[in-house]
C-alpha cells in the first residue's frame, strides 16, 4: 500500500511541475511593422526638416535624446536639441534631404536603428554664400510606451568639407560690334 501511495504522489508532483515548466510563447514578431514605421517616420522627419518647423522635427526624439552635430557641443535633451537647431533653421539657405540605405530592428523589438546619406546646404558663415555638405548619419530608435518610435541617438558627419553650391551663371552676350559713321 505503501509503495502505490508514494507512486501516486510521485505521478500527482510530475504531472504538476510539467504544468509548471510551460515555457510562455514568444512575443509575436512585429519586426516588419516596425521597420515599415520606422522608414514611414523618416520620410515624415524630412518633410518636417523641409517645413522648418522645429517643433515638428524635435518632436521626432525621445525626452532623453542625444544629437551630435559635428563642430558643436552635444544636444542632450529635447530643450536642447531645438536651441541647436533653431539658428540652423532660421539660414534662409538651409535644406536638408536624407535617405536611409539601411535599417535594422533589434530582435526584441524595443530598439532599431537607421543608417543614411543626407545632403544639407547652409550659409557659410565666412563668405555668406550658400555651400553643401553631403554626409552619413546614424539614428537609433526606442519604442515608447504608445509603440511608436523616437530617435534617442542621432550622429552625422561630413563625407568632406562643405563645397560651394554650384550657381548656374548667365551666358554674356557677345559684344555688338558697333558700326561706323560717315561723316
Amino acid at each position: 500500500m505503501r509503495h502505490g501511495y508514494i507512486a501516486g504522489c510521485a505521478i500527482g508532483l510530475l504531472m504538476l511541475m510539467s504544468g509548471c515548466s510551460e515555457t510562455p510563447a514568444p512575443p509575436p514578431d512585429t519586426s516588419a511593422a516596425d521597420l515599415k514605421a520606422i522608414k514611414d517616420g523618416e520620410v515624415a522627419w524630412a518633410g518636417d526638416w523641409a517645413s522648418k518647423d522645429v517643433d515638428k522635427i524635435v518632436g521626432h526624439y525621445a525626452d532623453d535624446a542625444s544629437v551630435f552635430m559635428p563642430d558643436a557641443p552635444l544636444a542632450k535633451g529635447k530643450d536642447a536639441i531645438r536651441t541647436a537647431l533653431k539658428p540652423i533653421l532660421a539660414d534662409k539657405n538651409m535644406s536638408l534631404s536624407f535617405t536611409n540605405s539601411s535599417a535594422d530592428v533589434s530582435k526584441s523589438g524595443d530598439l532599431a536603428y537607421t543608417t543614411g546619406t543626407y545632403s544639407m546646404t547652409m550659409t557659410n558663415s565666412k563668405t555668406k554664400k550658400p555651400v553643401t555638405e553631403r554626409g552619413k548619419y546614424v539614428t537609433v530608435y526606442r519604442k515608447q510606451a504608445d509603440g511608436t518610435f523616437k530617435a534617442v541617438a542621432d550622429i552625422n558627419n561630413a563625407d568632406a568639407p562643405a563645397a560651394p553650391v554650384a550657381v548656374a551663371k548667365a551666358k554674356k552676350a557677345a559684344p555688338v560690334a558697333k558700326k561706323k559713321r560717315k561723316k
